[in-house]
């Protein structure tokens, strides 16, 4: 049988054995007839919340969070909706918030392709990039004691929006939302410990969970959102052409809980048992442009896999690990991921990305990983301890061939955009 998966900006086709090969997507939900209409209906007739124009004065200074270049929010179509509606009142200062949480900066080029040349044009653009650390403001105290310090442009506005979208997130359960304030626009310190590692090691920090399923670090995010929260958040969802589903708008909670339950009858899919080879994307590109954001595509894949199974990941890696950050570090100084397990909690290790190797070194510890791609050389992959894959179709056939005839294959061809699980 022939299957495509998501892979970079377009589709791979693989040839798998018929009658032992299971695929998992999530349910295909056409985009909205007309993205405008429907985005003006939510931001007009929002959730728990006054419409969005009838929040600003005259002379307000407006705040408006907007997703990065590793995500596939399609800002440059939803923006200029909102800004219409707040435009109708005279007199804003309006300021756009790249959140990058701890990512690099987008370039000029990203950011127009991000938000749209108009729109670069004419607002002012901050990147909440977190090592800028006198750009941060302390809001308040965690409960477990910690300062929570967001962007100062976020804090210090009249009217704060967030804008996102919402998709199966592996430990949050859920992005969008409470995920824009933190970690988008939140300081280093902040990050660290929203993703500290008994936080990310607990079992209920995992897909398809929020903050009302008793999930500890999305409980955390939104601790942190609460603390200086959005006046408004408008989040949409999108299926695999990156097509506007849904957009839900008002507040924070309210809204971001309706759009989870749309996400969770599209996204959400049983297995009757876990399978022996599990074949996964990332989802295509944007998700897939690093081995870092690949990690998501892996655990997704955990979730349906046999202890002792194999993993196959097919992901572009167009920027490589990618070389800025501390996840290619801690890959390349770790001997192995059991070590890395074992040392997580030194000091040496209390750096951003840690959470990402540690999600990693989960799904080593059930499957066989290997890595179909183009953005990394053998030796790279290897030193990421993973294995290499230059014919998916060939390495599936030789895994049959020695694990046996009643071997069961499952195929994930958009990856973490569905939420596999056994029934």
């Amino acid at each position: 049988m022939r299957v495509e998966l998501a892979y970079g900006q377009t589709w791979l086709p693989v040839e798998l054995p018929d009658g032992i090969t299971d695929v998992v997507v999530p349910k295909f939900i056409e985009g909205v007839p007309d993205e405008v209409k429907a985005l003006q209906e939510a931001l007009r007739e929002p959730i728990a919340a006054r419409p969005v124009r009838e929040l600003v004065e005259s002379g307000d200074k407006v705040a408006i969070v907007f997703c990065d270049g590793t995500r596939p929010m399609p800002s440059h179509r939803v923006l200029p909706v909102l800004l219409a509606e707040l435009e109708t009142v005279p007199d804003l200062e309006i300021v756009l918030i790249n959140a990058l949480g701890t990512h690099r900066r987008n370039t000029e080029a990203e950011l127009e392709k991000i938000l749209g040349e108009d729109i670069v044009k004419k607002y002012k653009i901050v990147q909440s990039y977190c090592d800028e650390e006198d750009a941060y403001k302390k809001v308040g105290v965690s409960e477990q004691g910690y300062d929570i310090r967001l962007r100062q442009e976020y804090v210090d506005a009249d009217v704060r929006i967030t804008t996102g979208f919402i998709e199966p997130h592996f430990f949050a359960g859920f992005s969008g939302g409470p995920k824009l304030v933190g970690p988008g626009v939140a300081s280093r310190d902040t990050i660290m410990n929203i993703h500290g590692p008994d936080l990310i090691g607990d079992p209920n920090s995992t897909w398809g969970l929020s903050y009302k399923d008793s999930n500890p670090l999305s409980q955390a995010i939104m601790e942190v959102a609460s603390l200086c929260p959005p006046d408004f958040s408008l989040n949409v969802t999108l299926n695999r052409n990156h097509e506007i589903t849904g957009a839900f708008a008002g507040d924070l909670e309210n809204a971001h809980q309706q759009g989870i339950e749309f996400v969770r009858k599209t996204a959400m899919q049983a297995v009757a048992e876990p399978y022996d080879i599990v074949i996964t994307t990332n989802s295509g590109y944007p998700l897939d442009q690093n081995l870092y954001q690949t990690v998501k595509g892996l655990s997704a894949a955990a979730q349906i896999v046999k202890d002792g199974g194999v993993i196959i990941a097919a992901a572009e890696c167009s920027d490589g690990y990618p070389n800025h950050g501390n996840y290619r570090e801690m890959l390349l100084e770790s001997p192995s991921m059991d070590c890395f397990l074992q040392h997580l909690r030194e000091e040496r290790y209390n750096v951003t990305d840690r959470w990402q190797v540690q999600v990693q070194a989960l799904v080593h510890q059930k499957a066989d990983i290997y890595l179909y791609t183009d953005g990394l050389t053998d030796e790279e992959i290897k030193n990421a301890h993973l294995q290499p894959c230059h014919d998916i179709a060939a390495l599936v056939r030789d895994l049959v061939e020695e694990r046996g005839e009643d071997t069961r294959i499952c195929v994930l061809p958009e990856g973490p955009m569905t939420i596999p699980y056994v029934r």
